[in-house]
This record gives C-alpha cells, sequence and structure tokens, in this order.
C-alpha cells in the first residue's frame, strides 16, 4: 500500500493555478467511484491530446495532496514527475513513464507524434531495466529485418532527425571533417548516461587526436546558441584551434552527418542517426545505442548488452519501442506513417525561400498564405509600405496575375494561386482553400509565358510508380465525385431525345485566365455561339459559373441571351461529376471543368489554352509552341494535382498530400453551402448586395 504524505503538495498546487481543469477531472473519477484506469504525475500529461489517443482515455491528475489508486501511473522520464512515480512504493499501481521518441515533429512546438512509454525504466538510463534493452537483442524475422532496412532508407533519403525544422547549413562541407555533438548542460541523458562534464573534454581531445588529417566540426547545441553557461565548449577557445570549426547557427543535423568521415558524441541522439547513415561512431557516455557493438566506446558496457545488429537497432527504437500518433486523424499510426509525415513537412517548409514579403493580400487572405509558407518568414504590407531594401533579401509574393511593384523586378516572385482542388464553399465566400498552387516562374492560367506547372509537365519523366499514385488518385475523384469546389448534390438527366449532349462551361469573364489564356473567344456568349454554329443538331446545355449563380460576381456581357444557342441553361447546384458522366463532350475556353472531364475520360475541346491543352488530351483550337510533349492523363494529373500544389489541413497546423484532402473534401462537402451557418449565408447576401450597388466584379 502506498504511503500518502498529507503535507500539500506545493509546487502541484501552483501548477493546478494555471491549469484547474485537473479538479475537474479528479472529481469525475471520484464521484464515479471506480478506479481510475491512468492518472499522471504531470498535469502536462494528463492535457497532452497525445497521451490521450495513445492510452485512448485522459489520465486524471496525481497528487500527493489529492491521492487516487490508479491501475497506471504516468511520469515524465528522469524529471520530477518520473522520479514520483518511482517514489510511489505500491504494487498495486503500475508505473509508466514517457518520454518524446526518436522522431517527435517538424518543431518543437508542433503537435509530438512519437512517444516511448516504458514500464521498466527509461533508455536514456544506462542502469534502468528500460523495456528498449530487452527490445534490441531480439531476434528479427526476415519480414521485420526488411522493414528494418527500408525505415533507415527513408529515414537517410528525408534526411530526417528528431526535430526538422532547421535550414540546410549555410557553410561549404567539401572538406573531410569529422563531427563532434556538444549538449545542453546539464542534460539528464548526460548524467543517466554515465557521463558528466569531463567526458565532451575528452571527446574533443579524442577526435583532434585520432583524425590529425581533418577538419573538426563542433557542432553547438541550438538550445545554448544564446546562453554560453549551457554549453561545454568555450566558442572562444575552440576558436583558436585552426582546426576546428564551430557551429553556432541552427542548422539540420543530418546534413552535417552526411558529409562527415565520423561522429562523435556523449549520449546524444545524433549517434543513432550516424549508424543509420553508415558512419563510425564514437561515444563518449553509454547511450540506448552503445554497448551492442555497432559504436566505438570509451565507457565499458553494462551487464545485458552483447552484439546487436544495425537491423535489429533500428527495429527496437523506431518500431517496436516508441508509439506514433497521427495529428490529423488523430489515431495511432505506425512508423513508416510518421516518417512520410515528416519528411513531408521538411520538403514543404523548405522549397521557398526563407524570407517572403507578401504584398496586396486582403485581411481574409493573409492567415491561410501565412499557414501554406509555412517555413518562411512572410511579411504582409502594401507595396507602397515596403522598404526596397526587401527587394534584395525577399521574394515577393504577389496574388495570381498581379503586377510586381516597382523596385521589386529583380526580385525573385512566387505567384499564388487557388489549387484545382480548393474546398467545399467558394472562394467568393471566404470559404479557406485546402490547396493552393506557389509558382515560381509564372502562373498555371497565364499561357503567354511558361509557369512551374508547364516545366513540371515538359520535363519531368514520370515513372510507373507515380503514374500508379496518379491513376489511384484518379479513380478516387471519380468514385467520391470531388471537385475544385465541390458546390452540387442535385442530380442532371440527359434528354432521351438526342444522340450528341454537349456541355458549355461558362467562366467569370474579367478572369484572368481568359484575358491570358483565350485570346479569341472572350466571352460566353461568344463561346456559346461558336458551339452552336460548329454543332447545329447537338443538344446544348450552358452551365453558368457558380460565382455567378450565387450572385457573387455579374454576368458576362450578353450572357442573359444564352437561351438563344443553348437548349438548357443549368441554374441549380448539379453535381459536377453526376453533370459529366451524362455528356457527350465539353466545350470551355480555359476553365478547370475541362481538366474534370479529362479525369472522368470525356471529350475536351479547348477553344483557349487552359493548362492542360496543348499535350495531345484535347481538341486544341489555339496552338501553344511550347507544349509538344505527348501526355497521359496520369501524367497530368500526377504534375497538375501531386507535383504542382501545395495542401493544408488547418486544425493539424501540417500539409498533407492530395490523397488526404481528397477524402476530407468528400466529408466536407457532405455538409457544403445548403448547411452553411447563417453567418455565411448573411455574408453572401451581405456581397451580392454589395455588387450589386457597386457594379463591380470582384
Amino acid at each position: 500500500m502506498a504511503r500518502f504524505s498529507l503535507v500539500p503538495d506545493a509546487r502541484a498546487i501552483r501548477r493546478a493555478r494555471l491549469a484547474p481543469l485537473w479538479l475537474v477531472e479528479f472529481a469525475r473519477a471520484a464521484v464515479s467511484g471506480k478506479r481510475p484506469t491512468y492518472a499522471a504525475t504531470s498535469l502536462e500529461l494528463t492535457r497532452n491530446a497525445a497521451v490521450k489517443v495513445l492510452l485512448g482515455a485522459r489520465p486524471v491528475f496525481w497528487s500527493r495532496l489529492l491521492p487516487t489508486r490508479p491501475n497506471t501511473l504516468l511520469g515524465w522520464g528522469r524529471q520530477f514527475s518520473g522520479r514520483r512515480v518511482a517514489a510511489v512504493q505500491d504494487g498495486d499501481i503500475q508505473p509508466l513513464i514517457l518520454e518524446d521518441g526518436f522522431l517527435r515533429s517538424t518543431r518543437r512546438r508542433d503537435f509530438p507524434m512519437s512517444f516511448v512509454l516504458d514500464d521498466r525504466g527509461i533508455y536514456y538510463d544506462a542502469q534502468s531495466q528500460s523495456r528498449l534493452f530487452r527490445l534490441i537483442p531480439e531476434s528479427l524475422s526476415d519480414a521485420d529485418a526488411a522493414r528494418a532496412r527500408n525505415i533507415m532508407a527513408r529515414w537517410r533519403v528525408l534526411g530526417l532527425t528528431k526535430y526538422n525544422d532547421a535550414p540546410d547549413p549555410d557553410i561549404p562541407l567539401d572538406t573531410d571533417f569529422v563531427l563532434v555533438i556538444d549538449q545542453v548542460r546539464g542534460d539528464l541523458s548526460i548524467r543517466y548516461g554515465q557521463a558528466d562534464e569531463v567526458s565532451f573534454q575528452t571527446m574533443l581531445d579524442a577526435a583532434l587526436c585520432e583524425n590529425p588529417s581533418m577538419k573538426v566540426f563542433v557542432k553547438i547545441h541550438p538550445d545554448s546558441r544564446s546562453d554560453p553557461r549551457k554549453r561545454h565548449f568555450s566558442i572562444t577557445e575552440l576558436s583558436r584551434n585552426p582546426r576546428i570549426r564551430v557551429i553556432a547557427q541552427h542548422c539540420h543535423v543530418p546534413t552535417l552527418i552526411k558529409a562527415s568521415k565520423r561522429v562523435y558524441v556523449v549520449t546524444s541522439q545524433v549517434g543513432f542517426e550516424g549508424l543509420i547513415h553508415g558512419k563510425p561512431v564514437h561515444t563518449f557516455g553509454m547511450p540506448f545505442y552503445a554497448g551492442w557493438g555497432l559504436t566505438t566506446d570509451a565507457l565499458p558496457k553494462p551487464d545485458g548488452r552483447g552484439k546487436a545488429s544495425l537491423e535489429q537497432l533500428t527495429h527496437a527504437a523506431l518500431v517496436a519501442y516508441p508509439r506514433y500518433v497521427d495529428p490529423v486523424a488523430m489515431q495511432v499510426c505506425d512508423a513508416e506513417h510518421a516518417i512520410a509525415h515528416i519528411g513531408l513537412q521538411r520538403r514543404k517548409r523548405h522549397e521557398l525561400p526563407p524570407q517572403v514579403a507578401a504584398m496586396g493580400f486582403s485581411r481574409w487572405k493573409r492567415p491561410f498564405i501565412k499557414s501554406f509558407l509555412q517555413g518562411s518568414e512572410v511579411t504582409f504590407a502594401k507595396a507602397a509600405k515596403l522598404d526596397r531594401q526587401m527587394a534584395k533579401t525577399h521574394a515577393v509574393a504577389v496574388w495570381g496575375s498581379a503586377p510586381v511593384p516597382a523596385g521589386f523586378e529583380d526580385a525573385q516572385v512566387l505567384r499564388i494561386e487557388d489549387g484545382f482542388l480548393r474546398s467545399s464553399g467558394l472562394g467568393a465566400e471566404l470559404v479557406r482553400p485546402l490547396s493552393l498552387v506557389v509558382d515560381d516562374i509564372g502562373i498555371y492560367y497565364d499561357a503567354t509565358q511558361p509557369s512551374r506547372l508547364e516545366r513540371i509537365l515538359d520535363t519531368q519523366t514520370f515513372d510507373k510508380d507515380q503514374l500508379n499514385r496518379a491513376a489511384e488518385l484518379r479513380q478516387r475523384l471519380i468514385q467520391l465525385d470531388v471537385t475544385k469546389y465541390n458546390l452540387g448534390a442535385e442530380t442532371w438527366e440527359r434528354p432521351g431525345t438526342h444522340d450528341r449532349v454537349l456541355l458549355v462551361v461558362g467562366q467569370v469573364e474579367t478572369d484572368a485566365s481568359i484575358r491570358l489564356g483565350s485570346p479569341e473567344i472572350k466571352t460566353n456568349i461568344g463561346l456559346l455561339r461558336r458551339v452552336r454554329e460548329e454543332n447545329p443538331d447537338a443538344y446544348i446545355v450552358y452551365k453558368p459559373h457558380p460565382d455567378v449563380l450565387a450572385g457573387l460576381r455579374k454576368h458576362g456581357k450578353g450572357e442573359n441571351a444564352s437561351v438563344e444557342f443553348a437548349d438548357e441553361v443549368l441554374t441549380s447546384r448539379v453535381s459536377i461529376g453526376r453533370l459529366l458522366s451524362r455528356v457527350d463532350e465539353v466545350h470551355t475556353m480555359t476553365s478547370l471543368m475541362g481538366f474534370e472531364a479529362l479525369i472522368r475520360g470525356m471529350r475536351v475541346v479547348c477553344h483557349g489554352l487552359p493548362f492542360y491543352a496543348g499535350w495531345g488530351l484535347t481538341e486544341d483550337r489555339l496552338p501553344c509552341a511550347r507544349r509538344s510533349k505527348q501526355l497521359s492523363i496520369d501524367a497530368v494529373v500526377y504534375g497538375a494535382l501531386i507535383s504542382y500544389p501545395r495542401y493544408f489541413h488547418y486544425e493539424g497546423n501540417c500539409f498533407i498530400e492530395p490523397e488526404r484532402a481528397v477524402e476530407h473534401l468528400a466529408i466536407w462537402s457532405t455538409n457544403g453551402p445548403t448547411a452553411r451557418n447563417w453567418r455565411r449565408k448573411v455574408l453572401r447576401a451581405a456581397i451580392a448586395i454589395w455588387l450589386k450597388l457597386k457594379g463591380s466584379t470582384r
């Protein structure tokens, strides 16, 4: 039976003032009369959403002031809360120690994707009976060994580490060097890893002595950059040695590991990552990966450690020991999923310039623009208020084809637009986009010049796996009836009296896509007239643009006369997928609906030059000399829906893949415009009235 002190726990009381919610949880457990499954000695653990997902229940708070007897008591590592768990002497309470996993997140403040849960100790305590130490020497099946090798390969390719937001080092790495890793002074892994402050000087001396012909790069821990007291080395003293290069900048360590010849550590996780990258690793403490015959160790190995392969170590440390949580689905996931997710975050965060000056964006757009440009430092301003010196250091972001302000002509320009799988609802109704494109060459609807999408389609060689992925994505779009806006659910029936039914797609005539992509036909009525002249006996269905139907944009010039050329004008929100499945061909100037028709295997006639024209898939009325390559529909799908856009999940505050975006759009479309709340309906009415009063087209 545990012995509880009646003396108030001062630390618990201070924390309770910050988070009194634990009293509610405690009261619930007390009123129910049931023994709680989990309790935690740390308030942070009771509030952690990832911990709740992993355990399947939210732990109540445990304190000596208000004790309870849970089945399992949780604490954090060898910190105060973890030591409190170890101090509870009750054989009927199962202790459980939590710590961050070895692949935690993109940034430190991001949702933690991995934890280790240890009922025997903790991995960085060399004298404990940590569960990891029992997992490492376990024999692996052929499948598990292959899985470990695949994980290591992906880890190397993606350049992963515990935190993954730092930029690559901006120093030359073309010289032979060994890498020495400093740690934060007082880090618990040092003391519990049988090391001390002297170990770091011993490590540096060994690196210099054992590699007389090489440079020694000393990486300072990022947490100690601004506080010399947290370092084990004096940067001033290190700089006096011409063989030593101090790296104090916040930079991505895997890049240094790859370029190094050897890695020297005390107990840092970087040593484990060095093994994954195939580097000789020298340890001067006793981290979890030392003592298994894989490293050169300055200390004798503890009892119980023998021989293990790198596959065994990797499988134990990245598969068997930790548990992972998907921040989007809020469900437990496997290591491969976590690796892919964080790899995506790192890739997207470092695709764009580090500093971006965003010009001319409305206050409504700014929050989601900042989300999509995560990884870059974004400054919003009007062009007239921007410092012209920024043109030398910043890229310039503008919406669509907006002109670049004077003085920034030589700066890198990023043109931002809605993606092709945007939302459930219209942008004109201020519905946030799920996808955007960021183009550093042009913009996809401007046929007068190249764009990043055109460059992708023209130069990229799509392999079998990419084409298969695109084909699966395309089939999923058809199956779920997902389009750009996902507005309609009403059906439409094909007339039984005509052999040929043509769909003519209306657009907002002031759109830049018509001005820059349709030099001959520039109006909806002009398109209708041409289609009727060329197809006098066909049944023509005309679909106005949804912004026009919603009253958020003006009708085009002469568009009211559409009934003179069309047999039917659609005024209801028909499901695009159902509509396309019931017509024979689609005629458009530059509308995205032509691409959506191609995805569904339809014949498309382009009277302008949209991005999907000129690749041998459409009947084109205008030539484009830049586009001479013949592409399959799956190649265009891969370029337009996978390579080109960015997809963002706001609740998870992270980038997602297009496949996941499609699933979300399918779900959200069931709660689409007809289910908008009263604020959205009032907003739409206000926009329509404002446009009518002002005679505006925007």
